[in-house]
């Protein structure tokens, strides 16, 4: 089913391409940059506000108090968000899932502990709030399974999107990371198949965790708050790019 927006989806994914081959400031992949690192990582538990993301994005220094491990990670979001648009319409691979991990995790705290793997998958069991996730030793085939089901990038659908993301939070595959990682695979699938992009946001994070936790039961809280999410994405951000004529 097509979207319904006055500007078509690909243009943002355009805007965003040119953007970024341009480092243009001030505009939609510069508000992109910030405003995802400062919600993804916000929803993880970082205390830098907006206001010091947007700072530390544009001068590379941070005014108050803030936490070394906060920056470094919110440091390498905005390297994240830059290798995954370079990757917009490639078939994704674990490799590349890794690789995305070892891009947000690397020279952080977690890099030194022994038991922890920057670029690899888990070791230790883990949960996401009350639910269990794959256990460390089928990770790997999980994450093949999942990716080997779904279609090329550009014919996924919204629902693959859906199914996708909860999939991969249901497999949790790394130690930590996971949320950020599944976040900006989430974003790349959008751009990837001309669906309208958007953004996860703190201030409503609790429906989005409810969504995932009802999906194996009911579908319809995850769809919802997302299809909600790309309507704010597109009333925040249609006078940032330039509709075909």
């Amino acid at each position: 089913m097509a979207e319904e927006y006055a500007i078509d989806a690909t243009q943002f994914r355009e805007t965003l391409l040119e953007q970024r081959a341009s480092r243009l400031p001030g505009g939609l992949y510069h508000l992109n940059q910030v405003l995802m690192a400062y919600n993804s990582n916000r929803i993880e538990g970082s205390r830098l506000s907006e206001e010091q993301t947007r700072y530390l994005y544009e001068t590379r220094t941070v005014e108050g108090v803030a936490s070394v491990d906060d920056v470094v990670e919110m440091t390498n979001h905005f390297r994240l968000f830059d290798r995954m648009l370079d990757a917009v319409s490639t078939p994704l691979t674990a490799d590349r899932i890794k690789e995305y991990h070892r891009i947000l995790k690397q020279a952080t705290a977690d890099s030194d502990r022994q038991w922890f793997v920057v670029g690899g998958w888990k070791r230790l069991p883990n949960m996401v709030g009350d639910l269990e996730t794959t256990p460390p030793d089928e990770v790997d085939g999980a994450v093949a399974e999942l990716l080997a089901h779904y279609p090329d990038p550009e014919a996924m659908t919204f629902e693959d999107v859906c199914n996708f993301h909860h999939r991969f939070e249901a497999i949790h595959p790394f130690q930590d990371g996971n949320g950020r990682i599944g976040r900006i695979i989430l974003f790349e699938q959008c751009l990837g198949a001309g669906i309208m992009p958007f953004i996860v946001l703190d201030e409503d994070k609790y429906f989005y965790y409810r969504g995932l936790a009802e999906y194996p039961n009911e579908k319809g809280f995850l769809r919802d708050t997302f299809r909600t999410y790309q309507d704010r994405y597109y009333a925040r951000f249609r006078d940032y790019v330039r509709p075909t004529s």
